[in-house]
């Protein structure tokens, strides 16, 4: 009898009949409030009408039209779509399928753009995968461990985390930017650097987010050296933060955003954008792949930019972040070490009483509260933070429901 790979361990026991919207409903007849949205991708909710219609339709006139090959109506309805919520200046877009291959991508363009061999990370970063993408994700070893050797020329820089540390932001934000420096000064001088890559939440990191001082010095480094700026948008894009983009709540413009997840409301497609002048240096024949595009896919994912648009979904994010994030903080208990986000990007860090990460006691209230209706995920270095990511869609009544239930869940851990 054939079987899923044993490495693969659902983080709830729900074997799933259907969803709509915020809600899971399970073959065991129950019904799950579903705070984990596909891992941050059903962005308008699961089966959300106008997304199924779209994709329906589709599949009746086109499934598979390979886009070096032939183009294909969704794909070019949804490059102009992408103009209008992408930041000023990356005009240009390149389709894949996963967030993993997005960030290869990018990190090939970055490369061939400039030249350089070396691409700086941010320590708590996840950027997929692949040997790449793992050979520049620091959020855990889980991700790269096992199959060394890892790609070379990647150097990590700390991100400024200041619970971890123990410092005020400002004092982490500086720290930060001096082991920057430090770091061009001993391992990769600046004009050996291609790219800075960041995530402008620490996704798989802990749900850390960045700040405005420490994503301008960024900018201001880039700006000096000709280094290129990658934002790592897969997690954060799209409205999760309360902005369409993470990275527009710190005051800056990166030259290359990677694009995935709650793109399409669960269908498969990735992507990044760039100016058209940066994307033409990246070598001919560098981009490419059999699925990218693929014509159901974009379909969805017009449907879902509409979505978010007619709906206002991006205001429900910030307005439905704040009501999370303030709930959450204010039924904090003793257990709970730090509590952060932005938009509905929510996370509370357990720690044991000498204040040290606990990572048993958070998946012992990830699982209560799969058992009480309520589906999380966890994260951080030390899987000791659950996090809540509920698709755009959610309403004050469920974000209030939910809480209901967390409450119960951290008054029985």
């Amino acid at each position: 009898m054939t079987r899923l790979s044993p490495l693969l361990k659902q983080a709830t026991p729900v074997t799933v009949e259907y969803g709509q919207g915020s809600y899971l409903y399970g073959t065991d007849g129950r019904r799950y409030l579903d705070f984990t949205a596909g891992i941050g991708v059903t962005s308008t909710g699961h089966c959300h009408p106008r997304v199924v219609e779209a994709a329906q339709k589709q599949v009746g006139s086109l499934i598979h039209g390979q886009y070096t090959t032939v183009m294909h109506k969704p794909m070019i309805e949804l490059i102009e779509k992408l103009g209008d919520v992408l930041p000023p200046g990356l005009d240009s877009v390149f389709f894949a399928n996963s967030g993993s291959e997005a960030v290869e991508a990018a990190l090939r363009l970055a490369r061939q753009a400039t030249g350089r061999p070396n691409i700086i990370v941010f320590h708590g970063g996840f950027h997929g995968r692949t040997v790449a993408a793992a050979s520049m994700t620091t959020s855990g070893t889980r991700f790269s461990a096992g199959f060394s050797p890892l790609m070379a020329g990647v150097h990590v820089a700390p991100f400024p985390t200041a619970y971890r540390w123990g410092w005020s932001e400002e004092e982490a934000t500086a720290f930060a930017l001096r082991e920057l420096d430090y770091l061009f000064a001993t391992i990769s001088a600046p004009n050996e650097t291609a790219a800075f890559i960041i995530e402008p939440v620490l996704g798989e990191g802990g749900y850390i987010p960045a700040n405005t001082t420490f994503m301008q010095g960024l900018r201001e480094r880039a700006d000096k050296h000709g280094i290129i700026l990658i934002a790592d948008e897969i997690q954060t894009g799209f409205g999760r933060t309360g902005k369409y983009f993470g990275h527009q709540h710190f005051g800056i413009t990166p030259d290359v955003v990677t694009l995935a997840k709650g793109i399409a409301s669960g269908f498969p497609i990735s992507g990044i954008a760039a100016s058209e002048e940066l994307m033409s240096k990246a070598w001919p024949g560098s981009q490419g792949g059999t699925y990218g595009g693929n014509a159901v896919a974009c379909a969805a994912a017009c449907a879902t930019l509409d979505v978010i648009r007619d709906e206002d979904l991006v205001e429900n994010a910030r307005v439905r972040g704040h009501q999370l994030l303030d709930g959450v903080r204010a039924l904090a208990t003793d257990v709970i070490g730090d509590t952060r986000g932005l938009g509905l990007l929510v996370g509370s860090e357990f720690v044991n009483a000498d204040g040290q990460p606990d990572g048993a006691k958070a998946a012992a209230a990830q699982k209560l509260a799969a058992s009480k209706g309520l589906l999380l995920l966890m994260c951080g270095a030390y899987m000791n933070t659950v996090r809540m990511i509920p698709p755009l869609v959610v309403t004050e009544q469920q974000i209030h429901d939910g809480l209901g239930i967390w409450k119960e869940v951290l008054a029985e851990i």
